[in-house]
């Protein structure tokens, strides 16, 4: 999530505070006494500044906030919990590749006239090219 440019921000903030400080000023006696909701001949506009994407905050964080806990603790659990997952399927990855690697084994050994086959599976799959009957 990219930050929002501080620039853009800032000239925005900018505009605004002269826009309340031109409304704002005292206005000559003769201005006075006409119609006080007239706004001055030429009003300030706000120059349109190129459209920026708002930030992508999740929607638990937002939760999290309002309930009064810390975002950091969020952030925490929240890598904490991904590691957990990584970790996982890393396990789960390596016990089937052991189980390809086996498998591969149990087959040479039994039908040695799949070794094509089985050697082609077993690069397509990223295992060990020559797994030797056992």
């Amino acid at each position: 999530m990219p930050p929002l440019e501080q620039t853009a921000h800032e000239d925005l903030e900018q505009q605004l505070k002269d826009i309340i400080q031109d409304l704002y000023q005292p206005r000559s006696p003769l201005q006075r006494n006409q119609n006080p909701i007239n706004l001055p001949p030429n009003p300030p506009r706000l120059r349109l500044l190129p459209p920026t994407p708002l930030p992508s905050v999740p929607p638990e964080l937002l939760e999290y906030v309002e309930n009064g806990r810390n975002p950091d603790i969020y952030t925490r659990e929240f890598i904490e919990l991904v590691r957990r997952g990584n970790q996982l399927m890393r396990g789960k990855m390596l016990a089937f590749a052991g189980f390809r690697d086996v498998l591969a084994a149990e087959m040479l050994a039994a039908l040695p006239e799949l070794s094509d086959d089985v050697d082609r599976v077993l690069d397509a799959t990223g295992g060990k090219g020559n797994v030797v009957a056992g």
